[in-house]
């Protein structure tokens, strides 16, 4: 599975971004989904992971409430739509693919895109 993460940008705080992944081949929606983060000298931490389906989600704490992560198995894309974005928010921003659903650990996910970076202004 290749990934592609785009929709990374420049956005003031408490605006909004959408992230978006989009999965090469016929085998999406046999992967759970996580994106991930890594802030500048710090290490990657998990951010939301979806089932296979959609039908189960999991958030870290820090954006419960303000992000939603969903996909498209028809369009092998899973989205991250991101609120009341702060500078805290700032990181490049990695989707990834696992066979193990809703898994916060970097481990669990066998695939990785190159990342996109969302840089929130104060």
């Amino acid at each position: 599975v290749q990934l592609q993460a785009s929709g990374g940008g420049l956005v003031q705080a408490g605006g909004s971004l959408r992230l978006s992944c989009a999965a090469s081949g016929r085998t999406f929606s046999r992967y759970a989904m996580g994106w991930f983060r890594q802030a500048p000298g710090k290490e990657r931490e998990f951010v939301a992971a979806i089932s296979r389906g959609g039908s189960s989600t999991s958030y870290a704490d820090s954006v419960k409430g303000r992000f939603t992560i969903s996909r498209d198995n028809a369009k092998n894309t899973v989205y991250l739509q991101m609120n009341s974005l702060s500078p805290e928010d700032t990181a490049v921003y990695y989707c990834a693919a696992g066979k193990m659903g809703l898994m916060r650990q970097k481990s669990s996910y066998n695939y990785w895109g190159q990342g996109t970076l969302v840089t929130v202004s104060s």
